[in-house]
């Protein structure tokens, strides 16, 4: 047999110089490093609408519940409603029953308890809680003006007030970053049993 350099062609090569390998490798990273922010970017999008989903449907059940049980009140019986803990009561003396909403800067958490029972947490994740308090509901083919619910020396009075405006803030977060963020539009909830 003959070899292949006796025959007066080219010779063959058998491999890759360094200059190609180097290409190869500066290509494949650069690949790679697209595909995997890529994937970074839709793994982190998917989580943000799952998180948002479910905070704000935790957030339209708690505002469920609390909405039923501020329309069957009869009256506030008091309230703080500034600081890093927060506090509603109130009552349905028809009823005999009474209703406390908490809310922890702390452990962000807002609670609901009733006489005789134990405290059931309404949401987590609660960064914030605001309600306001007002006199009465505004009238029909009127603009929505509402009094604050203050007696002639100008402070809040529980016992005046007809219609409870309540808001709050909760969120998430992804890869350690506080991302998500829902907040309930201003719910306005009228005492319907107040006399």
């Amino acid at each position: 047999m003959r070899s292949l350099d006796n025959l007066g062609g080219p010779r063959f090569r058998q491999g890759l110089t360094l200059m190609e390998v180097l290409v190869a490798l500066a290509i494949c990273s650069l690949l790679m490093v697209v595909l995997l922010s890529l994937w970074l970017f839709g793994s982190r999008s998917f989580v943000a609408i799952a998180n948002y989903q479910d905070l704000d449907a935790k957030s339209r059940h708690a505002l469920d519940i609390m909405s039923l049980e501020i329309r069957q009140a009869t009256q506030v019986l008091g309230f703080q409603s500034s600081g890093s803990d927060r506090w509603l009561v109130l009552t349905n003396e028809a009823k005999n029953l009474g209703l406390k909403y908490n809310w922890d800067a702390a452990s962000r958490t807002l609670t609901g308890q009733k006489t005789g029972r134990s405290p059931e947490v309404y949401l987590t994740e609660c960064d914030a809680w605001q309600f306001e308090l007002y006199q009465r509901t505004p009238r029909q083919n009127t603009t929505n003006l509402f009094f604050p619910a203050t007696n002639v020396f100008g402070s809040y009075d529980p016992a005046i007030v007809k219609l409870i405006d309540m808001s709050w803030k909760c969120s998430r977060t992804i890869l350690g970053q506080k991302v998500n963020t829902e907040s309930v539009q201003t719910a306005q909830i009228v005492l319907r049993n107040k006399y």
